[in-house]
């Protein structure tokens, strides 16, 4: 089926499309989300979002760009409101959250471990993936579509909706960034 007749099979509530659809880009998408999120249980939600989203925004697709793209794009989008969504929560019960009546830590975050990293590069893995959460927005993005989900720069452009330049500059940024973060880890 082309992407043409799964758009229009999707437009009229077909069911069959929307299973081809998931079985197509759900592997894709949850490796983007979770690069984002680093959380494999926020990345499923939140890959049921995007599902559920272009389900009900897929009569707005102006064929623009290819259906990938598209799909990539509500899935950076998606996963930068989760984490703007919980930044907001966190926020505000920080302080009570964090420690109890005699200033204990109670939360200490889970250790997170990517599904396509190897065994004996999960400790690096982990480091890496802290370091990448620490980017600002848009040189996240590009470094995670680009390192994560092997996107072409002309790819990460149409996604994020940027010419080539911008995308080498943030991920060239994105990558100095990341050597600062890095240094004393790897100096050590």
């Amino acid at each position: 089926m082309s992407d043409q007749e799964l758009i229009n099979a999707l437009c009229e509530g077909n069911q069959q499309a929307f299973k081809l659809l998931v079985s197509t880009y759900k592997k894709s998408v949850f490796n983007t989300v979770l690069g984002f999120l680093q959380h494999f249980e926020n990345a499923e939600e939140v890959t049921q979002d995007v599902f559920i989203k272009i389900f009900e925004t897929i009569g707005s697709f102006k064929n623009q760009s290819k259906l990938s793209t598209w799909i990539y794009r509500i899935s950076v989008n998606e996963s930068l409101d989760f984490i703007r969504r919980a930044k907001r929560k966190k926020r505000f019960a920080m302080i009570t959250s964090l420690f109890g009546n005699e200033n204990e830590v109670l939360y200490q975050p889970v250790e997170f471990n990517h599904p396509g990293v190897l065994m004996e590069n999960k400790e690096k893995a982990a480091v890496l993936f802290k370091a990448i959460s620490q980017l600002p927005e848009k040189q996240k993005t590009a470094f995670v579509l680009q390192k994560v989900e092997h996107c072409s720069q002309q790819k990460i452009a149409e996604i994020m909706q940027l010419n080539e330049g911008a995308v080498e500059s943030l991920l060239t940024r994105a990558k100095t960034n990341l050597k600062k973060l890095l240094i004393n880890y790897y100096s050590g």
